[in-house]
């Protein structure tokens, strides 16, 4: 149950590192992000339209032209759909959903590399907020989002641009789906009980 929980709390980060961070651009990078106060590392791999993000525990791929996410837990070899909405997904500008303001504050060093820091105002579930980010202004890629509020932030170090290989986008074989429906309300406490924790 403890474990469920982690799983989907691990997906609330992963909404915010990928929903938020679909590049036209090839890359892998290593990823850290707290959320609520918790913190998860892991790695980011990202091709156009597809992401993926590994934790030691949980396996996150989101597949834009499929409209759709699935969570991978390897050590049970299992793995969940989730379905991707329109408004949830960037289009191919590397703008947040619902940008309604972009403001170039200076340039900023962040690991050897001079990222240009933004301010961002975007409208999300009905309110407007804000984020400051550095972006790499050679790749177009934020190496630093962090939320005005401070309640969130994603980093990316340690940037590789390549090719990535299609098989990181798919499920592999071997794995079992099962069904969100199926465990609904224990998903509900456990997500309640990450969050308390």
């Amino acid at each position: 149950m403890k474990r469920i929980g982690k799983i989907f709390f691990i997906f609330i980060i992963f909404s915010f590192v990928i929903l938020n961070s679909l590049f036209a651009q090839e890359f892998s990078a290593d990823v850290s992000s707290t959320t609520m106060g918790k913190q998860v590392s892991g790695k980011i791999y990202n091709a156009p339209g597809k992401a993926r993000m590994e934790t030691n525990e949980v396996i996150a791929i989101s597949r834009i032209d499929k409209n759709i996410a699935w969570i991978l837990m390897p050590k049970e070899k299992t793995y969940m759909e989730v379905p991707l909405t329109s408004s949830s997904i960037i289009a191919g500008n590397n703008k947040m959903p619902g940008e309604i303001e972009r403001k170039l504050i200076g340039k900023e060093t962040l690991g050897g590399k001079v990222a240009d820091k933004y301010y961002i105002v975007y409208s999300a579930a009905g309110k407007t907020q804000a984020v400051y980010s550095w972006i790499l202004p050679d790749l177009g890629i934020p190496a630093k989002t962090v939320a005005e509020d401070g309640s969130w932030q994603v980093e990316y170090r340690n940037i590789n641009v390549g090719k990535q290989p299609d098989s990181l986008f798919e499920v592999p074989s071997g794995y079992n789906k099962f069904s969100l429906s199926s465990v609904k309300d224990m998903i509900e406490n456990t997500i309640k009980g990450a969050l308390r924790n």
